[in-house]
């Protein structure tokens, strides 16, 4: 990405209170502030993390967007402890998604979103995932709801490697750059 890229955290809801710029990668956000109430976006497509280290809940922020407060991300609360740019290394979306662990059983291939994922699926989980080309979100409700997990290219042999604590996926989005 040529262009800096930007996110400023806020104490605060709407943009107030103390605030910290971030512009990269930040594996511990703690000591920069103690809760986050609000965020904009102002360049670059970032997930925020609920834990240091890029663990727990997982939030994808588009670039150009204010978040009021926390439900405006879809968070559980103001904690928001690590945070990672989205890098595009594809103009070009495919993934394959498999029934079982360790890309056994039944296997679908697709490269657009799915809104719905039972439209195309017959099954309610996703063991296991190999991402071809470019990055996926996995949202565990139909329509781009509930938790949210970020799939950069890759294999991803259980659940847990993306994140999740259960295999249900309700739709898939692809990450676009804008």
């Amino acid at each position: 990405i040529s262009k800096t890229c930007l996110i400023t955290f806020f104490e605060e809801k709407n943009l107030q209170g103390r605030c910290y710029n971030c512009n990269s990668d930040c594996a511990d956000l703690h000591t920069y502030f103690s809760r986050c109430n609000s965020i904009q976006v102002e360049s670059g497509m970032w997930v925020i993390y609920e834990r240091p280290n890029y663990k727990g809940f997982q939030y994808i922020l588009s670039p150009g967007e204010y978040y009021p407060n926390y439900q405006g991300w879809n968070g559980f609360n103001d904690t928001i402890r690590s945070c990672r740019l989205i890098r595009y290394p594809s103009s070009r979306h495919r993934i394959r998604i498999y029934e079982r662990p360790d890309f056994g059983g039944q296997m679908i291939e697709f490269s657009e979103d799915l809104p719905n994922l039972l439209d195309r699926w017959r099954y309610r989980d996703i063991h296991s995932a190999h991402v071809q080309d470019g990055v996926w979100v996995f949202y565990e409700h139909p329509n781009y709801r509930g938790r949210q997990y970020l799939l950069e290219k890759g294999e991803y042999r259980r659940h847990s490697e993306w994140g999740a604590l259960h295999p249900s996926v309700g739709s898939i989005r692809r990450v676009a750059d804008y």
